[in-house]
C-alpha cells in the first residue's frame, strides 16, 4: 500500500463545460506527469472518437491542448488515499478533492466519473459539496477490455459529446 497525494491541479479553464474525473492518477500517469498516461489506456482515443476528432499525440502539451480546446476539464475524485498499485478496489483512507471552487470558475454543467469505484466515491464523498451528481462512464483502463468491447461502452461515452452540445 502506498500513500498518494494528487500531484497536479485540475486541468480546466473558464470555457470548460464538462468535467471528467478518474479516481486518482495511476503509477503510469504519475510517471508521464498527466492524466490517463498509461500507453494502453484508451481514454484519449475514446474521447476523440466521441468528439469526432483525431486523438492527440502521446505527449502532455498535445493532450492538455486537446482537452481545453474541446471544453473538457480533467481531474480526479480523490486528493489522497492509500492504494496498491493502480487498483481502485484497494483504496483505503480516501480524502476527496473539493469541486465547488472549480465549478464556480468554469462553465461546467456535467460531471462524469470513470469507473465504478470513482463513481461510488464521488457519490459518497463529493456530490453534495459539488452541488451535482456525477454520471458514470466505464473505465478506459486496460483492465476493463471486456466492457470496452460492448456497445454500451460507447453509448455511455457518447453522453460526453451530448453534454458539450
Amino acid at each position: 500500500m502506498t500513500h498518494i497525494v494528487h500531484p497536479w491541479e485540475p486541468l480546466c479553464d473558464e470555457r470548460s463545460r464538462v468535467l471528467i474525473l478518474g479516481t486518482i492518477p495511476s503509477p503510469k500517469s504519475r510517471e508521464m506527469g498527466f492524466y490517463y498516461g498509461h500507453p494502453q489506456n484508451i481514454f484519449w482515443t475514446t474521447l476523440a472518437e466521441m468528439l469526432g476528432k483525431e486523438p492527440p499525440p502521446y505527449d502532455v502539451p498535445a493532450r492538455r491542448a486537446f482537452a481545453l480546446k474541446n471544453h473538457v476539464a480533467l481531474w480526479d475524485v480523490l486528493h489522497s488515499c492509500d492504494i496498491d498499485g493502480a487498483s481502485d478496489n484497494s483504496i483505503r483512507n480516501p480524502v476527496p478533492n473539493l469541486f465547488r471552487p472549480l465549478i464556480e470558475r468554469t462553465r461546467i454543467r456535467a460531471i462524469f466519473t470513470t469507473g465504478r469505484k470513482g463513481t461510488d466515491l464521488f457519490a459518497a464523498l463529493c456530490a453534495e459539496e459539488a452541488g451535482m451528481p456525477s454520471i458514470y462512464l466505464p473505465s478506459t483502463s486496460p483492465a476493463n477490455r471486456a466492457t470496452q468491447a460492448r456497445p454500451e461502452y460507447r453509448q455511455r461515452w457518447a453522453q460526453v459529446a451530448a453534454a458539450l452540445r
